[in-house]
């Protein structure tokens, strides 16, 4: 079966020491992605938001590389392989259990302004993980994942008062 991508949206609070759950849905595309049970982490290049992948996407990034090395050449622009490959290649790999349960680092979690719980939004070759806050501050370009992240917030707040 070939990974069709990581499309959908849910949302997990945060749980005790820094632990948190990658969602069915997303748990799912990971392991096909990763051929087991690893979620790469990083900081989004322009956004305050977590980026997650599989480990397929390494060779992917690597092509990635090469077409950016190739169009500043044909544009006559500096570019900087060993700084951009850091920035690519810089993320965390975590496992995760069969629950999806996984520890995020601090410094991740800093990055990434991780408070109380985790907004995922799917963005096909990868999925953009959000503290619902930083979500809500973006433009209006962005009112379909602040409607949902608002919505699914929501659900989880009135199923935790239930208990």
């Amino acid at each position: 079966m070939n990974f069709a991508g990581y499309s959908g949206q849910a949302y997990s609070p945060a749980g005790d020491k820094n632990r948190f759950v990658l969602p069915p849905l997303f748990r799912k595309a990971v392991k096909e992605s990763s051929g087991g049970r690893i979620l790469c982490l990083a900081k989004h290049e322009r956004w305050n938001c977590l980026v997650g992948f599989g480990l397929s996407r390494k060779e992917e990034l690597e092509d990635q590389l090469d077409r950016e090395e190739e169009r500043a050449l044909r544009l006559a622009r500096d570019f900087d392989r060993d700084l951009r490959a850091m920035q690519l290649f810089g993320f965390v790999e975590l496992p995760f259990d069969d629950s999806g349960r996984f520890v995020m680092p601090d410094h991740l979690r800093t990055l990434g302004r991780v408070e109380s719980g985790l907004y995922f939004q799917g963005a096909g070759r990868f999925f953009t993980i959000w503290n619902p806050e930083e979500l809500a501050q973006m433009g209006s370009e962005w009112e379909s994942a602040q409607a949902a992240c608002a919505n699914l917030v929501a659900d989880a707040a009135s199923k935790g008062k239930g208990k």
